[in-house]
């Protein structure tokens, strides 16, 4: 078995999906979201895949032995460290407009320098500086992707960061991508709840216009369903409740605080 499929786990969701998995905590202890799951939609002449990870082992290879023939479509869900470190393997690869700016230059790790994990080396040997994709496109909300028997439709959902997407499909999957999973999650200022609040509320109303929608988040448990929205959209509401019992977490420089379902990290 190669390096790289010991690094990561593939599992075929059905006959069109295949989900790689990474585990982020190999990085760094701190991060606790294993696995990141990363998605490979299959049409029948393109093929989608959904973020490219940590950038610590070949990905391509894997990617090419599952599409065959088809062409590929490279997407990031959003610029977070753990999701375009591999870019670099891929020619092109698309973003949301609001972020294409973020994950054109080298992408600065240094963070990760006191890691008491050895597969930092792989960073350490790039000078922490992890090369970007050669060339990288715009997404906006609405763009619509025919794979061929599959589209996907990109909807714009602020709040985890400026230009997070997720992912619409016409068979009835929503990947949530760092949007809404179950696990800790990264929010920004208080004063930008409403951003975020509106983002899955717009999500929710999606889910109840088309039902029985699956949802595929970027971490964690998978597929989940309308509840994690809710669930995450109540958390987020109640935070203002539990705001006494925060405690300072330096190295997100953020406030933590944790109900019975998630824990929350806020920007400082």
């Amino acid at each position: 078995m190669s390096d790289e499929n010991q690094h990561f786990e593939i599992s075929k969701q059905k006959d069109y999906l295949y989900v790689i998995k990474e585990n982020i905590s190999l990085v760094h202890p701190v991060y606790t979201n294993d696995p990141l799951n990363m998605y490979l939609l299959l049409g029948s002449h393109t093929a989608l895949l959904l973020d490219t990870g940590c950038g610590l082992a070949p990905l391509k290879r894997i990617v090419d032995d599952l599409i065959g023939e088809r062409k590929l479509l490279v997407f990031n869900t959003h610029y977070h460290w753990d999701h375009p470190l591999g870019n670099v393997e891929f020619g092109v690869v698309y973003i949301h407009e609001n972020e294409v700016d973020l994950i054109s230059k080298p992408y600065d790790v240094s963070y990760f320098k006191d890691s008491p994990n050895e597969i930092v080396k792989i960073y350490a040997k790039q000078n922490y500086l992890i090369p970007p994709a050669k060339t990288i496109k715009s997404l906006k909300d609405g763009d619509v992707f025919d794979l061929g028997e599959i589209e996907v439709k990109v909807i714009h959902c602020p709040g985890h960061s400026p230009g997070s997407i997720c992912l619409l499909t016409s068979r009835g999957e929503l990947f949530t991508s760092d949007v809404a999973y179950y696990g800790d999650q990264f929010l920004p200022r208080k004063e930008d709840f409403p951003e975020v609040l509106k983002t899955l509320l717009n999500l929710i109303e999606l889910c109840e216009r088309q039902k029985n929608l699956e949802l595929y988040p970027s971490h964690r448990k998978y597929p989940c369903d309308k509840t994690l929205l809710t669930d995450l959209y109540n958390g987020i509401k109640n935070i203002e409740d539990l705001w006494d019992t925060k405690k300072p977490f330096d190295f997100f420089e953020a406030w933590q605080i944790d109900d019975d379902k998630f824990r929350y990290y806020i920007s400082r």
